[in-house]
């Protein structure tokens, strides 16, 4: 095939992908995003983001919950009482009582199980019994035996040295689970790919932390609970992309047709359909979650572990995209031999376009470029075969495996058990 029969032929197709839908190009994976090439963009807007959340965690601060801080709570039942017991009812029943508002209203639980939970700061003993008597007052809760009783309001202390206990095993946790994490990637990919995936997952957990402080989400050890199981998406995702661009990048340095940055762009593309599946699947959970849990059944508690799910797996979808990858790039191109690399694909299409204006003026081309090319492309083709799953040879029952008519036609090696005649 001579080289302008390659070119027309590389034209019509890139003017094909650009014709092609976007779904069709997510499908394809081809590489008609480039998302790597843009990586200044990204940075620019992750930083950006950062930023924000950082400022909001430092002058703004997180709205602790009572776990965290100490204070009182107090319970009682939402069956069977004389007045709806909304929770802008309760707090305005509560905050005349002591004078301040509480800090959080939520009912619990459905049907006769279902409850109302009120936490207000630390309640002195006089302060307490004006609480559950104006709630009694109020609502006029009854017992077990269906009877308006002072006894169905409960009232315990909380202390706060429990959720830091809490706050303080997850920390550790989290520095376990980062320097491990740390080491496998070191060793099963490489070190740039280790900091670039710990700097998509620091990145996670600022971003998860900084929603919670901007929106003013309550913080509870539920929420801390939560902000360790996105980690395990987060990382995910990434080394799904990272394995990827490991298998492309196979003898790399012996070629010159694409670049490292190319390699992970593509290699970004054919995963980009899978992260996007991935996290909508987990995304769905966790939506019905909020919506059935909190909206519909009123379970206030799940809330905090439902949130901090929701912004931990969008974040670790975007950053395993935009940012971990366009990272491991501008790493990589600090070693000598991936821009060397770099320089001889420069130089090869230079020679290419030109030898391309040669041939358009009608001159002779020298036909070991074609040569040299078509080499190429072989060696590459062999490179992703070997990565691959190699295929089961097939093998002639009849001529013991010596490649005869049976062997060609691919009759299967199976053993059947049969005396053969």
């Amino acid at each position: 095939m001579t080289r302008p029969a390659r070119d027309a032929g590389a034209t019509s197709g890139a003017a094909k992908a650009g014709r092609a839908s976007i779904f069709s190009r997510l499908h394809t994976g081809t590489g008609a995003f480039d998302i790597v090439g843009k990586r200044t963009r990204w940075y620019l807007v992750f930083g950006i983001l950062v930023l924000v959340c950082i400022s909001s965690m430092v002058f703004r601060g997180f709205n602790l919950s009572i776990d965290f801080q100490g204070g009182s709570r107090i319970q009682f039942p939402a069956s069977g009482l004389s007045s709806d017991p909304s929770t802008q009812r309760v707090g305005q029943v509560v905050s005349s009582a002591i004078g301040a508002p509480p800090e959080t209203v939520q009912r619990a639980g459905t049907g006769q199980a279902e409850a109302v939970l009120v936490r207000t700061k630390t309640l002195t003993p006089v302060e307490a019994v004006k609480v559950k008597q104006a709630l009694f007052d109020a609502f006029q809760p009854r017992d077990s035996n269906g009877r308006p009783n002072l006894d169905a309001i409960s009232e315990s202390a909380v202390s706060s040295s429990w959720g830091g206990e809490i706050t303080s095993q997850a920390l550790i946790a989290l520095a376990v689970f980062l320097v491990l994490v740390t080491l496998f990637l070191a060793f099963y990919f490489e070190r740039q790919m280790a900091a670039a995936a710990l700097v998509a997952l620091i990145h996670d957990l600022v971003v998860t932390a900084g929603v919670y402080s901007i929106v003013g989400f309550e913080v509870s050890p539920s929420t801390v609970i939560g902000l360790l199981t996105i980690l395990g998406f987060s990382l995910y995702d990434t080394v799904v992309v990272f394995d990827k661009v490991k298998e492309n990048s196979r003898g790399l340095l012996g070629l010159t047709r694409r670049t490292y940055a190319e390699t992970a762009n593509l290699a970004l593309n054919q995963t980009l359909m899978r992260s996007i599946n991935t996290s909508l699947i987990a995304v769905l959970p966790v939506v019905g979650l909020l919506i059935v849990g909190v909206g519909v059944l009123g379970v206030g508690t799940l809330a905090d572990l439902a949130l901090v799910q929701l912004v931990g797996i969008l974040s670790g979808a975007l950053s395993s995209i935009f940012l971990a990858t366009p990272i491991l790039v501008d790493l990589k191109l600090r070693d000598p031999k991936i821009r060397q690399q770099a320089a001889r694909v420069a130089a090869r299409r230079a020679k290419a376009a030109t030898t391309s204006a040669t041939d358009a003026d009608g001159d002779d081309i020298d036909p070991t470029d074609n040569e040299a090319l078509d080499g190429e492309l072989r060696r590459e083709r062999a490179m992703a075969a070997a990565a691959g799953v190699p295929a089961r040879a097939s093998v002639n029952r009849r001529d013991g495996g010596r490649g005869g008519r049976g062997a060609a036609a691919g009759r299967s090696a199976r053993p059947t058990g049969k005396r053969r005649r």
